[in-house]
């Protein structure tokens, strides 16, 4: 006698079912019908407006309420108010916009880190780097617009060494002591290639200042000018050849190490928020920031007569530590779980593309303007620079990192933000 067993392997269940009276497949049909159908179900309650409002009061609560950093954010309606009451508020408008735009670029980096879970760590730095500059470019178009070019150029410069002294020390110092027994690696061939690029943005600052304190233009006051358009021109190819090189051609020499032996269960457990979420935040945020830059640039002078602190140490120091608040805590976040190409790609890559892309950029949008914007950084300020490059160029040349280098860097650091508190402009370029 055959067992049931068999009789299923040999297909003579069939039979017995419809002896039986109950056909099976019937039953089979109805099980998948209903399971359609709950299916279906399913869709449609995510696609109910009950449950996108749900989803949207979840991100509120995540992005806005969870980070404790957000108790800062009445600062900045409270320096809108206070630009518009009568008297002399301006160094207290400027204060409170520095701090209100803090938590909203930290936010801001949150939601290109959460973007970056969906888009693989290559492209993530990238956008970790170019979102966490969104604050620059804002405020610097604004100051542009006022023809504040001493403000634009000592930013952005400030940013450059604040990301690559600051923000790239922390990181290294908070991974050295997370991981005390042993050096962090990271890809050695994307640090030199980064450096490079860096030196490239030295020689195109030198050159206009070289030329302007050397007095040997051919025609006083346009060849600076003009050299310093054409060079942003030739940086900013140079900086998309370098995207292209980096993102397609060669891809696999640049990518993080060990970056196929990353699990997807911890790219997952880092996702909280949407894709679409994410994009929404990105664009809220970067039109807040836009309105509270505005207020900032406006306070800058009677910030510095008010405080009696110097321009240049405000445009360097203090609005590129709020500008780079995103690369900071970003940065420091990775390399404290020992992802230091990621660190790289935001500290290094964020004064990368500061000194190649955001600049020659500023020199291009000033020449739509009718403003004279130009490389001419001045002697001090390109000196600083180009030593700075130098000392990073070394401490990244060996591929390691550990708490020692970082804290060498934000010592170097210190001595940069001493040097710009006792530095003036000189009367020329206050003039320009």
């Amino acid at each position: 006698m055959m067992g049931a067993a068999d009789k299923a392997e040999l297909g003579f269940e069939e039979e017995d079912d419809m002896a039986a009276g109950t056909p099976p497949p019937a039953r089979k049909m109805q099980s998948l019908d209903f399971e359609h159908i709950g299916s279906l179900a399913a869709v449609a309650e995510s696609l109910s407006p009950r449950s996108k409002w749900r989803m949207t009061l979840r991100s509120i609560r995540i992005v806005i309420f969870q980070a404790k950093i957000n108790v800062l954010l009445p600062f900045g309606p409270l320096a809108i108010t206070l630009h518009y009451l009568s008297g002399n508020h301006q160094g207290w408008v400027f204060l409170f916009s520095l701090v209100g735009i803090t938590p909203l670029a930290e936010r801001l980096g949150y939601a290109t880190e959460q973007l970056a879970c969906y888009t693989g760590p290559t492209i993530g730095g990238l956008l970790n780097a170019t979102f966490g500059n969104a604050t620059e470019m804002i405020i610097s178009i604004y100051a542009l617009k006022n023809g504040m070019i001493r403000v634009v150029q000592q930013s952005l410069l400030g940013s450059i060494l604040s990301n690559m002294l600051l923000v790239l020390g922390c990181a290294f110092f908070a991974g050295g002591l997370a991981h005390p027994n042993r050096d962090q690696v990271f890809n050695k061939a994307s640090a030199v290639v980064n450096s490079g690029l860096l030196l490239m943005a030295v020689l195109g600052l030198m050159f206009p200042a070289v030329l302007h304190f050397t007095h040997s233009e051919a025609h006083y006051g346009k060849s600076e000018v003009s050299l310093s358009r054409f060079s942003s021109c030739i940086m900013l190819v140079a900086y998309a050849s370098y995207l292209f090189f980096q993102l397609k051609s060669q891809r696999s020499l640049y990518s993080p190490i060990g970056e196929e032996e990353e699990s997807t269960e911890d790219e997952e457990d880092e996702k909280e928020i949407a894709q679409g979420e994410a994009i929404s935040w990105l664009f809220v945020l970067t039109i807040w920031i836009s309105i509270l830059s505005g207020y900032l640039v406006d306070a800058i002078q009677g910030a510095s007569e008010s405080l009696n602190m110097p321009l240049a140490f405000i445009s360097v120091i203090l609005l590129p530590i709020v500008g780079n608040a995103a690369e900071h805590a970003s940065a420091i976040m990775f390399a404290m779980k020992n992802k230091l190409d990621i660190t790289l790609g935001v500290a290094i890559g964020s004064s990368t593309q500061i000194s190649m892309f955001v600049i020659p950029f500023c020199v291009v949008i000033g020449w739509m303007m009718g403003e004279e914007m130009d490389l001419n950084f001045q002697l001090f300020e390109t000196a600083t620079l180009f030593i700075t490059v130098l000392v990073v160029a070394f401490m990244l040349q060996e591929g390691t990192s550990n708490y020692f280098k970082g804290f060498m860097l934000i010592l170097c650091y210190l001595i940069v933000a001493a040097s710009f508190f006792v530095h003036v402009d000189p009367k020329s370029s206050m003039d320009k």
